[in-house]
């Protein structure tokens, strides 16, 4: 879900690019994609740490 929400968000900023002539605009989209994307992996970053962290108070695996 994750993914396909990262993917039209960035898709939904390409066609902004491909459709904005001034520049201003321009310079205004790239940075919201930069602070989407920051965003982004930030969240992912947290899930990531959040399953980890699930998984190893378990102790189910370890090896």
């Amino acid at each position: 879900m994750e993914k396909f929400i990262i993917g039209a968000a960035i898709g939904m900023v390409g066609g902004a690019l491909l459709v904005a002539n001034n520049c201003k605009l321009r310079s205004l989209v790239k940075k919201n994609q930069q602070e989407l994307v920051a965003k982004a992996e930030q969240y992912i970053d947290q899930k990531l740490a959040e399953k980890q962290s699930d998984g190893s108070s378990s102790g189910c695996c370890s090896r």
